[in-house]
């Protein structure tokens, strides 16, 4: 009974996250979830106007979820592979500025 009862809600969460894939308005909870953050600090981003919102009537709040989806993809961080190639390219951009 005990394993019937985890697999179903195994299930209940695979649904959830399926349902939250095909939303385009999140709430504030499904955004938390979809992020993985608390709903405060989403919460606490959403006034320090850090991340964009919507909130009509002035009271609750919605996110966008492909506006979400671009946020993080704008937050990338650059391995250091990626600063290397560019400082060699840059240099390489001047030495033959410098030769000219």
């Amino acid at each position: 009974m005990e394993f019937i009862q985890k697999e179903l809600k195994e299930i209940k969460e695979l649904l959830k996250k399926q349902t939250l894939q095909q939303k385009e308005i999140l709430t504030i909870e499904e955004a938390s979830e979809f992020l993985g953050l608390s709903t405060s600090r989403l919460y606490k981003m959403t006034s320090n106007k850090e991340i964009s919102h919507y909130k009509p009537g002035g009271k609750k709040i919605y996110l966008n979820r492909q506006e979400l989806e671009q946020w993080i993809l704008n937050s990338r961080v650059d391995s250091i592979n990626d600063v290397d190639d560019e400082l060699d390219s840059y240099l390489s951009r001047t030495n033959k500025s410098l030769a000219s």
